[in-house]
C-alpha cells in the first residue's frame, strides 16, 4: 500500500471539491424520509500528470471539475438514500470508472445531526486497481 501511495503522491495532480452542499433525501430514520438533510461533501481524485499537464491551455486537456458536481448530482438524483455509506459507494465506483482517475477519496458529513458536533459522516479512499 505505501508504495501505491507514494506512486500517487509523486505522479499525480490531486483535483478536489471542498465543502460541496447539497441537499440530499437521505436517512434511515422516517423523520429524515419527511424532507433532504443538507449533506457535504469532499472529493480528491488523483490524476497522473500524463492526463492532465495541458499543452495548450486549454480545458480539453484535464478532467473538468463539473465532472465531479455532476457525478454527485446524478447520484442524488436517483431518490432516496438509507446510507451514507451507500452512497460514497455509489459515488465511488462512478468516480473511479473514468479513465484518468487513478484513486479517489471522499467523504459525506451530514452537518445538520447532532447539536453538540460539527457533523457525522463517512470517508473512502480507493485505488484503481491495475489492468
Amino acid at each position: 500500500m505505501n508504495d501505491a501511495l507514494n506512486r500517487l503522491a509523486l505522479d499525480c495532480r490531486r483535483l478536489f471539491l471542498r465543502n460541496h452542499t447539497v441537499n440530499v433525501r437521505i436517512g434511515a430514520h422516517e423523520h429524515e424520509k419527511l424532507a433532504p438533510q443538507r449533506i457535504i461533501f469532499n472529493v480528491e481524485l488523483f490524476v497522473p500528470y500524463s492526463a492532465s499537464t495541458p499543452q495548450h491551455d486549454d480545458l480539453s486537456e484535464v478532467l473538468d471539475y463539473d465532472f465531479i458536481r455532476q457525478v454527485i448530482a446524478r447520484r442524488v438524483a436517483q431518490g432516496h438514500i438509507v446510507l451514507q455509506e451507500t452512497l460514497c459507494d455509489d459515488l465511488m465506483r462512478e468516480l473511479l470508472a473514468h479513465p484518468q482517475v487513478q484513486a479517489v477519496r471522499l467523504s459525506t458529513c451530514k452537518p445538520d445531526v447532532y447539536p453538540d458536533c460539527d457533523g457525522v459522516g463517512v470517508e473512502i479512499f480507493q485505488i484503481q486497481s491495475p489492468p
